[in-house]
């Protein structure tokens, strides 16, 4: 059989996506087994639940099992599915309600920016746990991480675990062809796109139908339709040749123009806060799901494509053949970019593993944004790894949002109070640590 350990199974509207598309697969009828894994008795029982009545309802004949802790289920796993949220919505709260204090916006938080930064410094500890416990109860499965933020954590596995089989899962790159596609009339199948970058900044560099370049038509479409034109990813688009595969709302926190200006931020609209929207619509969605078990209504999620866990495991399980998207170890996919980075590009996924794609070397202006970008990360994992304190001030110091709002001292107070905030599930080093002007680890 092939076992699927999922982590952070009480996220279930992810869960039920994901056991909805392998409970659905007639080859894998019979040949599955399913371990849930929370850390929340009641999210972990309500998991289980909907794994059961979804094994019901498509006769997978899955073996379902689940518990608290996670190093019996990780015995034998095959993949290893992480979803989790370290802190849950309160975390969410502080990492936005302190920096407004500050002045400081934000629209997502998860990514870079002071709340990307501490999401990863209170992620990096218990997916590097996960990491090792894998290295030595299944060391040949694969992590498939859907947690952000992505590159950073992705990082971190690479960097503090002997774990090698590690991909990073997102929708970005799948949803933007399928929005150019729509704006220029044509179906995904009709286009040969080609997409890479860091998670969250990858850049659509090949655009094309029948050897010819989509993107003059585009630039038409942006002259013609004023809305269009009044977001954030078009003014990146428009100022630096390629179209970027993030939202508006995650695209406006990775670079110093658009959110710590009042004008801008009316100009494009841009949902300030909108984090804490989505995590209350989160909760909302779990107890809907709730009540729907008891009732007893259907609950198998149909889908016009698989989810990218579902893709991976079907293709190396089935031998099926198939491009997908994924953040992986740079190694020289992308020339200038770091090599201990990890990177989004394509990948060859089948029955013998996951082949990514060499893209050679981006355009030099992509390239210069992803290393603002993962200059935040760097110093990121080095905060988590290392446990220094000094490079959380640091990470934030150099991230585009935070150095063009902030003045470096309120960073550093900024920093303070939210490593006292997130104490509880901090690194030990960070939160004995003490700040120093020195730029010497402490």
């Amino acid at each position: 059989m092939t076992k699927v350990v999922i982590t952070g199974a009480g996220n279930v509207e992810l869960t039920r996506k994901i056991l909805s598309d392998l409970f659905s697969c007639a080859e894998l009828a019979g040949a599955l087994h399913v371990a849930l894994h929370d850390v929340d008795p009641g999210r972990l029982a309500t998991a289980q639940a909907l794994a059961s009545r979804l094994d019901s309802e498509t006769g997978a004949r899955a073996r379902v099992d689940g518990g608290e802790d996670r190093r019996p289920l990780l015995d034998g796993a095959d993949f290893v599915i992480c979803q989790f949220d370290i802190g849950g919505y309160d975390a969410v709260l502080r990492d936005f309600e302190i920096p407004r204090r500050y002045g400081l916006r934000q629209t997502l938080g998860d990514t870079i920016g002071v709340g990307g930064i501490f999401r990863a410094l209170r992620t990096i500890p218990e997916l590097v746990g996960l990491a090792g416990d894998m290295a030595e109860l299944c060391p040949d499965a694969w992590l498939l991480n859907y947690t952000d933020p992505m590159a950073t954590l992705c990082w971190a596995v690479r960097a503090g675990t002997p774990l090698r089989n590690v991909a990073g899962l997102c929708y970005s790159v799948r949803d933007t062809h399928a929005l150019l596609a729509d704006l220029v009339g044509r179906e995904l199948e009709e286009i040969a796109f080609r997409t890479a970058g860091v998670n969250h900044q990858s850049f659509v560099l090949r655009f094309e139908s029948e050897g010819r370049s989509l993107y003059p038509e585009l630039d038409l479409l942006m002259e013609s339709d004023q809305e269009l034109r009044g977001h954030v990813r078009s003014e990146i688009y428009r100022r630096f040749g390629y179209f970027p595969t993030e939202s508006s709302e995650h695209a406006a926190e990775y670079v110093p123009w658009f959110l710590p200006h009042d004008k801008e931020v009316v100009r494009l609209g841009l949902p300030v806060d909108e984090s804490l929207r989505r995590s209350a619509r989160k909760l909302d969605s779990y107890e809907r799901l709730r009540g729907s078990l008891a009732s007893g209504e259907p609950l198998l999620a149909r889908w016009k494509h698989f989810e990218v866990a579902s893709e991976v495991i079907h293709s190396m399980v089935t031998g099926t053949s198939r491009e997908v998207y994924l953040t992986l170890p740079n190694a020289g996919l992308i020339d200038n970019l770091p090599a201990e980075a990890c990177v989004e590009v394509p990948a060859i996924v089948d029955g013998s593993g996951v082949h990514p794609l060499p893209i050679g070397s981006l355009p030099v202006q992509l390239a210069a944004l992803n290393r603002t970008f993962l200059n935040v990360v760097e110093l990121t994992v080095t905060a988590a790894l290392e446990e220094q304190r000094s490079a959380v001030y640091q990470a934030a110091m150099l991230d585009p949002n935070t150095s063009a709002t902030l003045p470096v001292s309120a960073i550093d107070d900024l920093c303070d109070e939210l490593i006292d905030a997130h104490r509880t599930l901090l690194p030990a080093g960070i939160v004995r640590g003490r700040r120093t002007m020195s730029g010497r680890a402490s």
